[in-house]
């Protein structure tokens, strides 16, 4: 029986992207196949700047594809070309989001090291040195964004179907918060989760933003791997608390951001320390060091070190993150200082 174009792609499903657990079809980077007897030629395309992933990926689909009954001769070209400025996921189709300059991913590599606190801080933080701010809460299991800045408005839509954002604070919100009752969990495979995550990205009424900042699940999961895949960031921030547990799984953050060409704008380490509000004493609680050390080991810059404070959970909880308050705590102090720090970053 000759060779069908199913069977090619199907064969092509085991030829993984390079630092990726997804493959080049799904990917999409499969754009022609053509064969001729037992003759088969396969034309790909990508975007990066590393030599190394065009070959691996070629050698691969040619090792592959010569395993199939019938195909004596197997040949893959591949079209790259260089990503957008401040692309991710080298190749993998990443553009910009019309209408914002600058998309800041807030990641980290595990759960419980505050990062919701921290990303809904910083695009306050943003929105205070008068920059026009959005905030995306891409937790699609786990949303926190509706709770944090005190609003449980639904969005609504425009006349072209797009979602309109709530605004809170003069920041412009979307969040799976905003869809579901308190009680109710979303219940979603990976596919939903990937189609919520894009619509959330690409079919809401940002407007003109400066920054559009992304609070992502924790881990190195689907959500991360879509989002690094098609959207154009201009970099990653990893939050981490000092102890060892925590930096560990930072690091994985951080390579898999480094292997996807998206740039590691820094570390902000949280929960960094506690100074008792009766004797003024510093404790250590989670130890001392490990955020400067660990933004040395990855040679990235230690963006702030963010203490461990009630009044910062007491402000989440009321819907009103501590840095809208408009006081000059020691953590909204930090967070105005990251701010403008990314902000002479990125402009």
């Amino acid at each position: 029986m000759p060779v069908t174009d199913e069977q090619v792609k199907e064969a092509l499903k085991a030829v993984k992207y390079p630092g990726f657990s997804r493959d080049i079809v799904s990917f999409g980077l499969v754009k022609g196949i053509r064969i001729d007897g037992g003759a088969v030629s396969v034309q790909l395309a990508l975007a990066t700047n590393e030599p190394a992933i065009p070959r691996a990926i070629k050698a691969d689909a040619e090792s592959v594809l010569q395993n199939i009954a019938g195909i004596a001769v197997a040949k893959v070209l591949i079209d790259v070309h260089a990503p957008p400025v401040g692309a991710g996921a080298a190749g993998v189709g990443a553009t910009r989001i019309e209408g914002i300059k600058h998309v800041i991913a807030v990641a980290s590599g595990k759960g419980g090291v505050g990062k919701s606190t921290v990303a809904a801080n910083l695009a306050v933080a943003l929105e205070r040195t008068e920059a026009r701010v959005g905030l995306c809460d891409c937790d699609i299991h786990g949303p926190s964004i509706a709770l944090m800045f005190g609003t449980r408005d639904r969005p609504t839509a425009t006349d072209e179907n797009k979602i309109i954002p709530i605004e809170q604070y003069n920041l412009k919100l979307m969040s799976m918060g905003f869809l579901l009752d308190d009680a109710s969990p979303a219940i979603l495979r990976g596919p939903m989760v990937t189609r919520y995550t894009q619509q959330f990205l690409r079919q809401v009424e940002w407007g003109e933003l400066d920054y559009l900042v992304l609070d992502l699940p924790p881990g190195t999961g689907d959500i991360q791997l879509t989002i690094v895949q098609t959207v154009a960031l201009a970099g990653a921030i990893i939050v981490t608390t000092p102890q060892e547990v925590a930096l560990i799984d930072a690091r994985k953050a951080s390579t898999m951001f480094e292997k996807v060409n998206v740039p590691v704008l820094g570390l902000i380490e949280n929960m960094s320390y506690f100074i008792s509000p009766d004797s003024g004493k510093r404790y250590d609680i989670f130890g001392s060091g490990g955020g400067e050390r660990e933004a040395k080991r990855l040679r990235v810059p230690l963006l702030g070190q963010v203490p461990l404070d009630i009044a910062t959970r007491e402000s989440g909880d009321r819907g009103m993150p501590i840095t809208a308050e408009g006081g000059t705590s020691a953590v909204a102090t930090e967070f105005l200082r990251i701010a403008k720090h990314l902000r002479r970053t990125l402009d």
